[in-house]
C-alpha cells in the first residue's frame, strides 16, 4: 500500500471514530432529556394521588377485608334458637351504619341494644383496643389490673358510690346486687331476704335476675323460681306499700326508666316513696340503669333527673364499648357486708373491656357531650311526634334523651322487619313499642334519614 492510500485510510478511521461517539452522545442526551421530563412529571403525578385518595375516602370502608366463611352450614342448624334471626350476617360497621355479607347498608338505631354508645369502629376505642390488647388481655380477679382500677375510680368519682364490683353483663350485675342486698339483710335477720320488683321491668335471664323480672312470659317452663321474690304494679305507691308491709324485705329493685318493658319512666313521687320506705326499714334500694344509664337519657345516670339516689346501681350495655362488662356500684354500708369468697367472677373487670370502659366514661360524662345527647333526643322526639300526629297506627311517643319509644296501636313486629328491609334497624319492646336507641353521637342528618325510612315503612304497611 502506498503512503498516500495509508493516510487516506487513517483519515477514514478517524472520521468514523469521531462519528460513533457523536451518535452515542446524542442517545445519552436524549435519555437525559426523557429522564428530566419524567422527573418533572412525577411531582404532578404525586399531587394527583392524594386528590384521588380524597375522592375515594367515603367508600374507603368498603375496602375493609372481610374474612370468608369457612363453612357452608346454615346457622339454624347449629345455634340453639334463643333468638329469631334471619338475613345475611353482619360483617362490619362504621359510625352510624352496619353492613351485611351481601353489602347492604343499615342505619343502626338499635346500637346493639343500647351498647354502641359511640357508634361502630370508633377511632378512640379502636386505638385503645389495640393498645391494651398488646399489653395484657386477661389476669383473673386473683390480681388487680390497671384498667379496672382506673375505671372503678372514675365510676366512684362520677356517682354516689364508694365501692365497685365488676362483672361481665347486666344480668350478672343484678345477680350480684341481689346477693349483696340479701347478705346485708340476713345479717340483721334470717327472714330479711325478700326482694320486691315491678311489673314490666326486666333485669336479666339468669335465675336471680329472672326471678326479679315481673313478666310471666319469661318464666314459662323454667320454674320453680327461687323463693322470696314479689311483684307490684309499676308506679303504684299504694300497692307497693301493701306488699312491702307483708314481708321483711332485703331489696327493692327497679328500673327508673324501663327499657325492654316499653320505655316507661318511673314517676318521681314513686321513686321518692321507695327511697323513704327503704331508708326507714333498712332495705337496699337498687336502681337498674343497665339500659338507661351511661348518658343514654341525656344525663350520666337517669336517676339524676329524678333527684332520688339509690344504695346500689347496676350498669352494663355501653360500659364495655361492645365488650362484655357489667358493674355494681354501691355504698360502704352494702360493701361492708361482703367478705372474700362471698362472690366472684373469672372474667369480670377484664383489662381490655375496662380500658374501653374508661375511655367511654371519660367521653360520655362530659357536659358538652351530654348537652348534645339531650339536643339530639329532643330533635328525634319532635320528628316522631309529628309522625304520631299524622299517622293513626302510632299511639304516642315517650322516653328521655336517646332512649325513645314509639307506642303502636298494634303489634309492631312486622313494622320492625319492614324497617330492616328498608335499611333501618330499630328494636321491638313491650307494650307494642318500638325503641329508637341510636349511638349517642348521632346527628340530625341520620335522624332525618331514620324518620324518613320509618315513615315509608309505616306507609307500606
Amino acid at each position: 500500500m502506498t503512503k498516500t492510500k495509508a493516510k487516506k485510510a487513517e483519515k477514514t478511521k478517524t472520521a468514523a471514530a469521531k462519528k460513533t461517539p457523536a451518535k452515542k452522545t446524542e442517545k445519552a442526551a436524549a435519555k437525559k432529556t426523557k429522564a428530566a421530563a419524567a422527573k418533572k412529571a412525577k411531582p404532578s403525578a404525586k399531587k394527583a394521588k392524594p386528590s384521588a385518595a380524597k375522592k375515594a375516602k367515603p367508600s374507603a370502608a368498603k375496602k375493609v377485608k372481610i374474612p370468608k366463611m369457612t363453612t357452608d352450614v346454615s346457622p339454624e342448624e347449629i345455634f340453639v334458637p334463643t333468638y329469631k334471626r334471619g338475613g345475611a350476617p353482619f360483617v362490619r360497621g362504621k359510625g352510624m351504619y352496619v353492613y351485611d355479607a351481601d353489602g347492604k347498608e343499615y342505619l343502626d338505631f338499635g346500637s346493639g341494644i343500647a351498647v354502641n354508645a359511640l357508634g361502630h369502629a370508633n377511632p378512640t376505642l379502636l386505638k385503645e383496643l389495640n393498645a391494651q390488647g398488646g399489653r395484657i388481655i386477661h389476669t383473673s380477679n386473683l390480681y388487680y389490673n390497671i384498667p379496672q382500677i382506673e375505671l372503678a375510680a372514675r365510676l366512684v368519682k362520677h356517682s354516689f358510690a364508694t365501692k365497685v364490683f365488676l362483672c361481665n353483663s347486666g344480668t350478672e350485675a343484678n345477680e350480684a346486687a341481689i346477693k349483696f342486698a340479701r347478705k346485708r339483710g340476713t345479717k340483721a335477720s334470717a327472714q330479711k331476704f325478700h326482694v320486691l320488683s315491678f311489673s314490666d321491668g326486666f333485669h336479666g335471664r339468669t335465675y336471680g335476675a329472672l326471678s326479679a323480672t315481673a313478666q310471666p312470659k319469661f318464666h314459662v317452663g323454667v320454674g320453680p323460681l327461687p323463693d322470696g321474690f314479689h311483684y307490684s304494679p309499676f308506679n303504684d305507691i299504694q300497692c307497693a306499700k301493701a306488699t312491702l308491709d307483708k314481708y321483711d324485705f332485703a331489696a327493692i329493685i327497679v328500673e327508673p326508666l324501663q327499657g325492654e318493658g316499653g320505655v316507661n319512666p318511673a314517676h318521681a313521687d314513686f321513686l321518692r316513696f321507695l327511697r323513704a320506705y327503704a331508708t326507714e326499714h333498712s332495705i337496699s334500694l337498687i336502681f337498674d340503669e343497665i339500659q338507661c344509664g351511661m348518658g343514654r337519657t341525656g344525663t350520666l345516670w337517669y336517676h339524676e333527673q329524678t333527684g332520688v339516689v339509690p344504695d346500689v346501681m347496676t350498669l352494663a350495655k355501653p360500659l364495655g364499648g361492645g365488650l362484655p362488662l357489667g358493674a355494681v356500684l354501691c355504698t360502704d354500708d352494702i360493701a361492708s357486708c361482703i367478705s372474700p369468697g362471698d362472690h366472684g367472677t373469672t372474667f369480670g373487670g377484664n383489662p381490655v373491656a375496662c380500658a374501653l370502659g374508661t375511655k367511654i366514661l371519660d367521653i360520655v360524662s362530659g357536659k358538652e357531650f351530654l348537652t348534645k345527647v339531650r339536643a339530639s333526643g329532643d330533635y328525634l322526639r319532635e320528628k316522631l311526634h309529628v309522625l304520631a300526629d299524622n299517622l293513626p297506627p302510632i299511639d304516642h311517643v315517650r322516653g328521655r334523651g336517646l332512649l325513645i319509644g314509639v307506642r303502636m296501636k298494634d303489634d309492631p313486629l312486622a313494622l320492625v322487619d319492614e324497617c330492616r328491609n328498608r335499611g333501618l334497624l330499630v328494636i321491638k319492646a313491650g307494650m307494642n313499642t318500638i325503641r329508637f336507641m341510636p349511638p349517642l353521637t348521632v346527628g340530625r342528618k341520620e335522624i332525618d334519614k331514620a324518620v324518613k325510612i320509618f315513615e315509608a315503612a309505616l306507609a307500606a304497611g
